[in-house]
Order: structure tokens, then C-alpha cells, then sequence
């Protein structure tokens, strides 16, 4: 199965350096097509769901949000949780499509997502999906803290204007996880007995944590100014301790300070985090330097059918391969980099 990719110039594959500007957007927009086509085609837990549309919302399909917002209110539970399929102990993971779903009210005016937003939005607030200190669960079998919760519950809780539980899960699950030496997160732990479920610095999470301050800085309103920059000094810190680990492929391993394998999915949550911050204002410029080369190395990984491939493999993250939220932020990735380069 052949690879085609960025490999070599900003935009448009090997095969054609050298070629005219359109060719290179043309070759680009194939491979987000494809990459699009392949995610769809993919089965999807709740937060694989969630994701994915958001990377519709990040390249501007809104016809294909609608039409999985409207899958994820047909799956819902009745005590709110959106997109429920194959398991019901799910807590944190179906936060994430939240706002998928309140992006369809938007677009189109129909009260039942609205009403869908707001049945997540107060599960999610319900005490028995959280702690004693009120940090949301992962799921309700183990009941740990996953640094993933970060990107399924805090975007959307800000975008439904709950701030002080925005930041509140924000800093809880960074009390809990964040390592100040290392600048990473560790991945998961039972708060209650401070005893790690998994110790190890996975890429996955630590992107999941990028994207969601990312996220919570620009929806954070201008008289929380002291909230943003909190946000900002943390998120920086975390992107200076993932590029600081940065390969010379551009990409990382998929546990940052470990040597197993090299990853493409945490790059393309990185450079997402990173065009979106320098849009934003908030981040230095010079940062779109280590993006551009994990930009590069993403799709340099992206294969004939449009796999991302080198992912850590849905549904167990254990090994390289191919995963929904890998698709996602691959395109999460390309709409922030427009948005940027384009205003």
C-alpha cells in the first residue's frame, strides 16, 4: 500500500515538488478528500464521533456535521450522554460531541439539538459522574481521571458558557496528571489512591490536553482575561515539552519519552494546537516552525485510501495503525492551517 504525502515542501507530494502552486493545493485538497472519505467509512465510538465532527466543523463540511450531529441525538441515552454505542459506561468520552451538536443547532435552527446539547451539558454536571474534588470520570466502571477527559468535556463546557466548569476540569485533571519536570501528562490516574492506571506520557493524551486549552482560550470571554492567560502559560509549557521531544521526522513517539514507536497522531493534534494559537494571537510565530514539519510528516504518513497511517491503533492504542481520531485531527489540522495562512 503505497504512501503519498507532504514530504519535501509545504504543500503538494514528492511526486510533483517543483510543480506550480495549484498543483500543490490541488494534490492537498485530494488528500483531505480522501482522508474525510476514509474516516467516514470507519466505525466510531462516542468520543471517534465527537472528533469527527469537529473536523468537519474545523474544514467547513457542514453538510456531513449535520447529518452525524443527527446520528449522535439518534444514539443518545436518556439520561443525556449523545452518541452511545457499544457500551454504557461512558462518562467523559460523550462531552466531546457536545459541540458538533450545538454547532447544528446553529447552522440549522432545529430545537432538538439544542435540547440534545443541553441533556449532555447537564450529565456531565450531574455529581455521580464526578469525584469527590468534582473532576468528571472517565467512565463509570474504574472511575479514574484519563488526561483525554481534558478535549471531551472543557471545550464544551465553555461553549455552553460555564466557565468556572471549564477551567474547574482544566485544573483538576491537570492537579491530578500534569509532570512539571517532563512538561507532560501522564495518562491515567485513580485520584482517590493517587495510584497511576497508566504512568507513561502517551502522545495521545497530551494532545487531547493541547487541543482542549487551545480550544478554551479562544472561547473564554475578555473579562476572563486571568483564566486565558493561565491557559496560555499551560499550554505553552506543554507544546515546549512535546517539541522539545520531537523526532527528526517531525513526528513523536507515541509514549513521548519512550522509545516504541513513531506516531502521527499527536503531531497532527500539536500543529492544530499550534495554527490555532498563532491565529489566536496568543502564541509566538516562530512556533509554526516545528508545526510545519509535523504538518509534513502527517501527511507523508497518509496512504492511497487515505488512512493516516503510524496512528496508534484504534480501539486499544497499543501499536501503530489507523484510528478515527487520527483521520479527525489530521483534518482538524489541515482547517486550522487554512484558516491561518488564508485569514
Amino acid at each position: 500500500m503505497a504512501v503519498t504525502g507532504l514530504s519535501g515542501c509545504s504543500e503538494g507530494s514528492q511526486s510533483f515538488a517543483g510543480k506550480g502552486t495549484k498543483a500543490r493545493a490541488d494534490m492537498t485538497k485530494d488528500i483531505v478528500e480522501k482522508v474525510k472519505t476514509a474516516m467516514l467509512c470507519m466505525q466510531r465510538y462516542s468520543w471517534e464521533q465527537g472528533t469527527a465532527m469537529q473536523g468537519m466543523l474545523e474544514i467547513g463540511d457542514t453538510t456531513n456535521l449535520i447529518i452525524m450531529a443527527r446520528e449522535s441525538v439518534q444514539r443518545k441515552k436518556s439520561d443525556g450522554r449523545l452518541s452511545m454505542v457499544g457500551s454504557d459506561m461512558n462518562i467523559a468520552d460523550t462531552g466531546v460531541n457536545g459541540p458538533g451538536v450545538l454547532a447544528a443547532y446553529k447552522i440549522t435552527g432545529q430545537e432538538k439539538y439544542k435540547k440534545a446539547a443541553q441533556g449532555q451539558y447537564e450529565y456531565l454536571k450531574r455529581p455521580e459522574s464526578k469525584n469527590a474534588a468534582g473532576v468528571i470520570y472517565h467512565n463509570n466502571k474504574s472511575k479514574v481521571i484519563f488526561s483525554d477527559n481534558m478535549f471531551m468535556v472543557a471545550p464544551f463546557l465553555a461553549q455552553m458558557g460555564d466557565y468556572d466548569e471549564a477551567m474547574h476540569q482544566i485544573e483538576g485533571i491537570r492537579d491530578v496528571l500534569w509532570n512539571k519536570d517532563k512538561k507532560l501528562f501522564h495518562h491515567i490516574r485513580i485520584q482517590e489512591t493517587m495510584e497511576f492506571k497508566d504512568p507513561s506520557f502517551w502522545g495521545g493524551g497530551n494532545g487531547w490536553c493541547a487541543a482542549a486549552m487551545a480550544q478554551v482560550i479562544d472561547l473564554l470571554p475578555d473579562e476572563r482575561k486571568s483564566d486565558k492567560q493561565k491557559l496560555i502559560e499551560y499550554c505553552t509549557d506543554l507544546l515546549d515539552g512535546c517539541i522539545a521531544r520531537q523526532l527528526p521526522s517531525g513526528l513523536l513517539y507515541d509514549k513521548i519519552t519512550e522509545p516504541n514507536f513513531e506516531e502521527t497522531t499527536l503531531p497532527a493534534m500539536l500543529a492544530y494546537t499550534i495554527y490555532t494559537a498563532i491565529r489566536s494571537g496568543w502564541l509566538d510565530p516562530s512556533y509554526k516552525i516545528p508545526a510545519d514539519k509535523m504538518r509534513r510528516a502527517v501527511y507523508a504518513n497518509v496512504d492511497d485510501f487515505g488512512l493516516l497511517q503510524n496512528a496508534s491503533i484504534a480501539p486499544r492504542f497499543n501499536a501503530p495503525g489507523t484510528s478515527p481520531e487520527g483521520q479527525a485531527f489530521f483534518l482538524m489540522m489541515e482547517g486550522a492551517f487554512r484558516k491561518l495562512n488564508n485569514g
